[in-house]
């Protein structure tokens, strides 16, 4: 074999088909670069009916074709459009069917946000160990808040749908603006200074912060931490509505409540007026109804009263009591006409069978008894006695009696019993005189 054959040889055992060639291109791409960020401008951008998504990254100078598949499509927080910068973060492939070299993606984001998603899951992370999530740290909202408070853009569209809202629903609430930017590196001190404002002024009753939709780079404001912690510490209660619905920020996770849109922070903090004149109307309806039973009832229990007391009148009573008295005098005098006569032949029964009788028996009696009492009052009577002669010397304020000179006192009051009156006078002097008995 020649020097030729042999080189032929070496050749043809190095030979590869498309498919191998793919095959081991694709190999050696995936093990080589692993899993890398991509940054550029969307473009050729088309999404089947399968979910898919496939496109092309470019700059000035080259563009690399990339897929998403569906299941990696949830959740980006955007719309992709063509001319969009975006970053893509996947695995470099290729496709072996065609042989086409591209990026097979597992997340999507428009440029920036993968720092600053990072930054908001460590910055939500860190508050949340601290307690500022806390539902025990939320204070409840007023029911009929007749002053708000919104910290927003003046000119943004956020401010005219609140308004709009509240003016439909709740037009009794006055509304204060504290405007401020709400993007760019001027937004978060200019609304944790509003929210420090709002608070010193103690007009609000509840504050609405918030704005529009965007991007996570537009809505970072919200995402700051001295936004939070002005939320956080506000004594009055504070609504976060910022963006859409899709749309979280660290605000809505602090905030007393969280609305997902502006329009809807209005109807959440304002009751309905169309709702309240018509519970209005029916508790109208309900209190006249009771007011109507009420008289009724009322009504009635007068009537029954009104009855009972013309049962109970005076009039009424005396008319009763006249009727009685007519009925008792009635039998009074029945009575009396049978009772009388023959009281008055029992009388005359008593007076002639037993009265006199009795009387005559009696009276003698007593007669003789009276007539020797007589005789011996008399015998022991002082008053013979002192018609001869002799009377009784008394102590005058003590009435008693007085026998012997010495129980007299010099000045003393005396008071002597005659037989026919008495006499006062007062002692002078005393002056024992022995009496003669009559013995020698």
């Amino acid at each position: 074999m020649d020097h030729d054959d042999s080189q032929h040889e070496n050749q043809a055992e190095n030979i590869y088909s498309p498919s191998e060639l793919n095959h081991e291109a694709r190999l050696h791409l995936e093990a080589g670069f692993g899993r890398i960020w991509v940054e550029g401008e969307l473009s050729n951008l088309s999404r089947p009916s399968s979910g898919h998504m496939y496109f092309s990254l470019k700059d000035d100078k080259a563009q690399v074709s990339c897929a998403l598949f569906r299941s990696n499509t949830y959740g980006m927080g955007f719309t992709p459009e063509n001319g969009m910068l975006v970053r893509a973060r996947g695995r470099v492939s290729l496709y072996e069917a065609r042989g086409n070299y591209q990026l097979i993606a597992d997340s999507l984001v428009r440029s920036g946000e993968g720092l600053l998603r990072a930054k908001f899951e460590l910055l939500k992370n860190n508050l949340a160990a601290e307690g500022l999530f806390d539902e025990a740290q939320k204070q409840p909202l007023p029911t009929y808040p007749t002053r708000i408070a919104v910290i927003t853009s003046p000119s943004g569209a956020a401010l005219r749908d609140i308004l709009n809202v509240l003016q439909r629903r709740w037009p009794l609430a006055a509304v204060r603006v504290y405007g401020v930017p709400v993007q760019g590196d001027e937004a978060a001190p200019a609304i944790v200074n509003a929210m420090a404002a709002a608070n010193k002024h103690q007009w609000a009753q509840v504050i609405v912060t918030g704005r529009g939709g965007g991007s996570l780079e537009d809505l970072w404001a919200f995402n700051e931490e001295s936004v939070a912690r002005a939320i956080f510490v506000s004594e009055i209660p504070v609504v976060s509505a910022v963006g859409h619905e899709i749309d979280f920020s660290i605000s809505d996770f602090v905030a007393d409540l969280r609305a997902p849109t502006p329009s809807a922070a209005a109807e959440l903090i304002s009751p309905d007026q169309r709702v309240l004149k018509q519970n209005l109307s029916a508790l109208g309806q309900q209190l006249q109804q009771r007011c109507t039973y009420q008289l009724q009832r009322l009504s009635q229990k007068l009537d029954h009263l009104a009855h009972r007391l013309r049962q109970q009148h005076p009039g009424q009573r005396l008319q009763q009591h006249q009727k009685l008295l007519q009925q008792t005098r009635h039998r009074l005098l029945v009575a009396g006409t049978r009772i009388i006569p023959e009281r008055r032949r029992q009388l005359q029964d008593l007076t002639s069978h037993r009265l006199i009788p009795a009387g005559n028996r009696i009276v003698p009696e007593r007669r003789r008894t009276l007539q020797d009492l007589a005789r011996t009052l008399n015998a022991v009577s002082p008053l013979p006695t002192l018609a001869r002669g002799y009377a009784i010397v008394m102590d005058a304020e003590s009435g008693a009696a007085i026998s012997t000179v010495k129980d007299v006192q010099a000045k003393q009051t005396l008071l002597t019993q005659f037989h026919d009156g008495q006499v006062l006078s007062k002692a002078e002097e005393t002056n024992e005189t022995l009496v003669d008995s009559g013995d020698d």
